[in-house]
């Protein structure tokens, strides 16, 4: 056989391997889509699905590999639900998930289901302290930071507004609670009067009972967090209609254009914080969202990277395996390595094929800590004419 033949031979067989690499890979997305922020989770969804499409699409996934995604409802605040959700996804045969949302669910989802499974589970919006330690096997990443340090920035903001005294009241859950005792803590450490600190229930009927509490309780300001779709809406209401508070210090589940919607000008002296940039990844971002037809809103960005970790930790372990993808999240989330920002999954796993490394920055300026948690910056969140503004970067 002639050295043409032979080139052609070569090229054919290496083509068709290529051919036979490119497959279809099975990820979930595990979210509230009913329950107390069911008003948020479907531009968080679209936003890991964006990230999911644009690896797809680019041809450049593991030999042209393609995604198929599942959608599955944790609730926000049923574990059993969320758990038996999970175990669906693991039937389906997916590598990974991008979820969950509320810390509780998270948690219980990475206990019973992921860490069990060997599944990678990357939260873009769970911030409970206390799934820090959680016993995770190197399986659980979330990139939304902890309310370790969500706590703390809330607390500046409060001294920052001149607020002297201040009543709490938090969702009975693992979210509202680590957060409060963080926010407690730093708000007294601030100088600031704390006049009550009450739970509340996430679905009851009636919160006329809490708002009196609080209301007797008194302060410049009610704290309120929790949900925006369930009791904290409802506890703002009534706080409103009877005149008990008329400013609110607002948690990230607090914040959400449903909110502003229902209570307008009535919350123009009110603020809060949340996860998130204003730099140079955010802004990006946005642009790639919106020319998605997807609103950049609460927790999008953060959900967007945690799809795009899933897909780039396959390429760098050039493998879908299961094992393979969670050895190789932190490598693609740190520094070193060519920064990639959003809209530019093509461009990373093209330099992961070669053997270049990468600093997945994303849409949130990505940093992971030693336990796989965002660092983390987060955005002073303001009211002005019933609408939400940005007011700085923290």
């Amino acid at each position: 056989m002639d050295m043409n033949k032979i080139l052609i031979t070569l090229i054919t067989l290496l083509s068709f391997t290529g051919t036979l690499a490119a497959k279809e890979i099975k990820v979930g997305i595990i979210l509230g889509f009913t329950g107390p922020i069911e008003s948020l989770t479907p531009d968080m969804a679209s936003g890991a699905e964006l990230a999911f499409s644009e690896a797809s699409a680019s041809g450049e996934l593991l030999g042209g590999s393609t995604l198929d995604v599942m959608r599955v409802d944790s609730t926000c605040v049923d574990s059993a639900a969320a758990t038996s959700a999970a175990e669906g996804l693991v039937a389906y045969g997916v590598v990974a998930i991008m979820g969950a949302d509320c810390s509780g669910v998270t948690g219980a989802v990475a206990t019973n289901v992921a860490v069990p499974n060997g599944i990678t589970l990357i939260s873009p919006s769970a911030t409970s302290p206390g799934l820090t330690t959680l016993e995770d096997k190197g399986l659980f990443f979330r990139t939304a930071p902890s309310d370790a340090r969500g706590g703390q920035i809330l607390a500046d903001i409060t001294k920052d507004k001149g607020i002297s005294s201040i009543a709490i009241t938090y969702v009975n859950s693992d979210y509202g609670l680590g957060l409060a005792d963080v926010y407690k803590a730093a708000v007294e450490a601030h100088g600031i009067t704390v006049t009550a600190m009450e739970s509340h229930e996430s679905d009851r009927a009636d919160y006329s009972a809490d708002v009196g509490v609080l209301s007797s309780a008194g302060g410049d300001a009610l704290a309120v967090l929790g949900y925006l779709d369930n009791a904290g809406g409802h506890i703002i209401e009534g706080s409103l209609d009877s005149g008990a508070f008329d400013t609110f210090v607002l948690s990230d589940g607090m914040i959400g254009d449903a909110l502003t919607d229902r209570f307008g000008t009535d919350l123009d002296n009110s603020f809060g914080s949340m996860p998130g940039s204003l730099g140079e990844g955010a802004q990006i971002f946005k642009s790639v969202a919106e020319a998605g037809g997807i609103n950049p809103s609460v927790y999008v960005g953060e959900s967007y990277d945690a799809a795009a970790l899933i897909v780039l930790a396959m390429q760098a372990g050039n493998s879908s395996d299961k094992a393979s993808i969670a050895k190789n999240v932190m490598s693609v989330a740190n520094a070193p390595g060519e920064k990639i920002f959003a809209g530019e999954l093509a461009k990373g796993l093209k330099l992961l094929a070669s053997g270049t490394a990468i600093d997945y920055q994303g849409a949130t300026d990505v940093t992971f800590t030693e336990v796989g948690e965002a660092e983390g910056a987060f955005i002073e969140k303001g009211i002005s004419s019933g609408s939400w503004t940005d007011v700085a970067q923290r």
